[in-house]
């Protein structure tokens, strides 16, 4: 038994002594702020633990093999699944299957700016070194997958309107989100100090969310050529199940696949950040031998 669950057990016999049996309901109340308590240091200390560059460095050395094979699992058999078996659009024929490309990257496209802008905010508030580390490393894998997006939706655009791009809200706004990734990487490559570069990085990442409620809601507020969001957890999908399901399968393709990429890039940076501890060269060393 651990400690937690010590100290649990401790808590628990105590309040049976006192008078459980004769008046629950306090204990109860008591027990359960105990239990919760534990369990939300328990989980606390993990993430603290995580923030620590070398811990992460450690965990997501274990992490990387399921997440290529859930990756490589998740757009194979969405990719088959949606260009292959999913029936063709009674409108749009066979165009439509862009959409299985097109939908999954705009979606990542806007929460991984998100997510950039959250480990900005951790960074200026926590000066944790690890936030700026996953900004830095968020940037170039949004910029690419939002310009995925803009290129998959000019494709699309093509034969449904007749033009590769009109200046619509969607587009237009989805074009902002891509040179504030560009931004992003362009302010830090202009910066020398590594300090100073994550504060201004940060700051632009968080001012730029102001676009993502427009992304999102651009066509619902202005009228444009853009048709309405194909892919929703709130509301039932318009389009039938065998056409939504393999959409949903590249959806969480592209999250994986973005996770994988991330943590990758960001083990990379933390080695070269970290190269002259101590536990960068033992590692090194470690890899040549095994190499050898």
């Amino acid at each position: 038994m651990g400690v937690r669950g010590q100290r649990i057990f401790r808590g628990y016999f105590s309040l049976f002594i006192n008078g459980y049996i004769v008046n629950p309901a306090p204990y109860s109340a008591k027990l359960c702020c105990i239990v919760f308590s534990g369990k939300f240091n328990a989980v606390w200390k993990w993430f603290h633990k995580l923030g620590a560059p070398k811990s992460f460095f450690e965990m997501t050395g274990l992490w990387l093999p399921l997440l290529g094979v859930l990756t490589i699992l998740l757009l194979v058999t969405g990719m088959v699944w949606g260009l292959v078996f999913a029936p063709q659009d009674y409108q749009q024929g066979q165009a439509f299957r862009i959409m299985y490309i097109h939908v999954p990257a705009s979606i990542l496209a806007q929460s991984s700016y998100l997510m950039m802008a959250s480990a900005g905010v951790v960074f200026l508030v926590w000066k944790i070194k690890l936030a700026d580390v996953a900004l830095q490393c968020a940037a170039p894998i949004g910029a690419s997958i939002t310009f995925l997006a803009l290129i998959t939706g000019s494709i699309w655009g093509k034969p449904m309107w007749g033009t590769w791009w009109v200046w619509d809200a969607r587009l237009t706004s989805t074009l902002v989100l891509l040179f504030l990734f560009v931004g992003v990487m362009a302010l830090r490559s202009a910066m020398e100090n590594q300090a100073t570069a994550g504060r201004a990085t940060s700051i632009l990442a968080v001012v730029g969310l102001v676009n993502l409620p427009i992304i999102k809601f651009s066509v619902d507020w202005w009228n444009t050529l853009h048709q309405p969001a194909s892919f929703s957890l709130t509301e039932k999908p318009a389009m039938p199940a065998e056409m939504y399901q393999p959409l949903l399968v590249m959806v969480l393709g592209f999250y994986v696949f973005f996770f994988l990429i991330w943590i990758m890039r960001m083990r990379l940076e933390i080695l070269r950040r970290e190269h002259r501890t101590d536990w960068v060269r033992r590692w090194y060393a470690a890899r040549t031998q095994h190499a050898i």
